[in-house]
């Protein structure tokens, strides 16, 4: 799997690509707000707005405004240079941690963006999510749906894999397996679905795999 630094981000640093589509967001992708590090206004909105998203009022049931105040973190880190010059044009209450870490969520993947967007994952969930890198991410943030994990274990998670456990043996300390979900089939591919594994013999994970496998290989990443 591809990862791409936060420099070679596909779309703009603080466009609202995935809160400004309706299919996620439904009514409110009208009123998503952009930040342009490049505009010296708009990193004064961006500045504007990190101090109200420290102050406390938009609160994480919200996880639309919580991923605007992660887009103003990092445009606003773009747009003065550094973590500690962001803080000082955001104002006195706020500080370098607060910024880099939902700088850091806003620099996670489409796909989980378009989860916490969704409220699959919480905003305080994906703050430790994106302590890790590479597929660990994906890897933290799937299990965090699938296994109904809890901020807690997310973080717990987060912080054992940074001190260098892997993370299929981390999720699994929490309780939760790596690669296990439940899908909603048709009925009549439900049925064939396990025919065709008692006759060959196997799980139906493995039909599935392998089929999903071969989808995957001729279709084109998403992101």
């Amino acid at each position: 799997m591809d990862e791409q630094s936060p420099a070679d981000r596909r779309s703009p640093v603080g466009e609202p690509v995935v809160r400004s589509d309706p299919a996620v967001t439904g009514e409110r992708a009208a009123d998503a707000v952009g930040f342009d590090p490049d505009d010296p206004e708009s990193v004064a909105e961006a500045a504007e707005t990190v101090r109200l998203f420290a102050s406390g009022d938009v609160g994480d049931d919200d996880h639309v405004l919580m991923l605007r105040g992660a887009a103003a973190c990092a445009a606003l880190v773009r747009g003065v240079g550094s973590y500690k010059e962001a803080a000082a044009r955001a104002g006195d209450e706020v500080t370098v941690a607060f910024i880099r870490k939902w700088a850091r969520v806003h620099d996670l993947p489409q796909a989980i963006r378009r989860q916490v967007a969704r409220g699959h994952i919480t905003p305080s969930a994906a703050k430790h999510v994106a302590r890790l890198g590479g597929t660990d991410r994906y890897l933290l943030a799937w299990a965090a749906i699938d296994g109904d994990m809890t901020v807690r274990e997310v973080r717990s998670v987060a912080s054992a894999v940074n001190d260098g456990d892997d993370v299929e043996t981390a999720v699994r300390e929490v309780g939760v397996d790596l690669g296990r979900m439940g899908l909603d089939l048709p009925l009549e591919t439900y049925v064939e679905l396990r025919r065709r594994a008692a006759m060959r013999n196997v799980e139906p994970g493995a039909i599935v795999a392998t089929a999903l496998e071969g989808h995957f290989a001729s279709s084109p990443a998403d992101e």
